[in-house]
């Protein structure tokens, strides 16, 4: 699915062909994350179901925004958009779009989202293997079948 804000490439100046150059290289990068993160495991069916879409942090909600139109197109039935700190404006604009907000830190003034954190350095390629590795559905260590 391809989902452009209009406003930001104008304001930019972004041609067509600096575009198809950017889709290009970003959409090799969806596609080396999504292997390297989903492995062997088959997408995940939203159809009817709650989609839960987590961002660190919400300055402008672009990125959020999308993640709900991606969820809703792949059939969820309520999308919940949880996130760690955004400024007020982004929380209100998020209330009115998605079925629920959960949002931890919402404060005035608001900088950045790096502002939320401690550490913001990125989490690597590792890290979220492991991660996804140990909550992947399935048989666990030591459960009952």
């Amino acid at each position: 699915m391809r989902i452009l804000n209009s406003e930001v490439l104008q304001s930019a100046g972004i041609n067509e062909a600096e575009l198809a150059a950017v889709e290009r290289r970003e959409r090799a990068e969806l596609e080396r994350r999504t292997s390297r993160y989903r492995s062997d495991r088959p997408p995940v069916a939203l159809s009817g179901r709650i989609a839960i879409a987590v961002d660190d942090g919400v300055a402008t909600g672009s990125t959020a925004r999308a993640a709900r139109r991606v969820a809703q197109a792949n059939g969820a039935g309520c999308v919940v958009m949880a996130v760690l700190v955004a400024s007020r404006s982004s929380v209100s604009l998020l209330a009115d779009i998605c079925d629920e907000v959960v949002c931890l830190e919402a404060p005035e003034p608001f900088y950045a989202v790096g502002g939320g954190y401690q550490d913001f350095s990125p989490t690597s390629d590792d890290e979220v293997v492991a991660l996804l590795q140990r909550k992947a559905p399935g048989p666990r260590h030591g459960s009952r079948h």
